[in-house]
């Protein structure tokens, strides 16, 4: 399936949980990823259908026991929203502002390739010829992070950096050094995650008993 597809059509009402959130007329997403942000971290979800009163997403793991949260969009766009209900792997959020469902969709459109970045932090070990360091990741997407490392790595250096699996065990990841600053430096996978991965990846990083049946 590809994420980046993105449509926008009406459709009927359903009935069930949210009703009252349901009754304006609803817009299709098909489909984009999103973040979700509340006091417990930063989550991904799919955005499956937006009207001017909530949006309802796809989840890869249950959320966090708060209500409030903030909705952000690739393209920078955020959105204060309150979650009403949630079943299996399906949420649906009320708006707290007024929102421009149209606009909303047009912003979803203008960046179909740009990616999710979570600020997460966590510690890794990086692998190379010469050896092996600690370092932190300072943010992630799916194909690639932003780390800081004490020893000095070249451009377009191949590393393997270890980091956490869905197990607890640790998982090496190939990547390549693409920029430096001081002692920050971007690096690109070169097996990226898929969206599922990277959502349960981060649930394992914040909050992993989100994961558990």
């Amino acid at each position: 399936m590809d994420m980046g597809t993105n449509t926008a059509k009406l459709e009927e009402v359903p009935q069930g949980a949210g009703d009252d959130m349901r009754a304006a007329p609803r817009f299709t997403l098909l489909i984009r990823a999103a973040k979700l942000i509340s006091s417990q971290g930063e989550f991904v979800c799919v955005i499956r259908d937006v009207s001017e009163s909530g949006v309802s997403v796809r989840l890869f793991h249950a959320l966090p026991g708060c209500t409030a949260y903030a909705l952000h969009m690739p393209a920078g766009a955020i959105y204060e929203v309150t979650r009403v209900w949630q079943r299996d792997n399906e949420a649906g959020f009320t708006f707290v502002n007024p929102v421009e469902v149209a606009r909303l969709i047009t912003e979803s459109s203008e960046y179909p390739k740009r990616g999710l970045r979570l600020g997460i932090c966590f510690p890794v070990t990086i692998h190379s010829l010469a050896g092996s360091v600690d370092a932190e990741v300072q943010n992630l997407s799916q194909q690639g992070a932003r780390l800081t490392c004490d020893r000095l790595l070249a451009i377009d250096q191949n590393i393997r950096i270890a980091a956490p699996e869905l197990t607890g065990t640790k998982r090496e990841v190939r990547a390549k050094v693409r920029w430096r600053r001081d002692r920050e430096y971007g690096v690109v996978f070169d097996d990226t995650f898929t969206l599922g991965e990277f959502a349960r990846l981060a649930a394992l990083l914040q909050a992993p008993a989100l994961l558990k049946d």
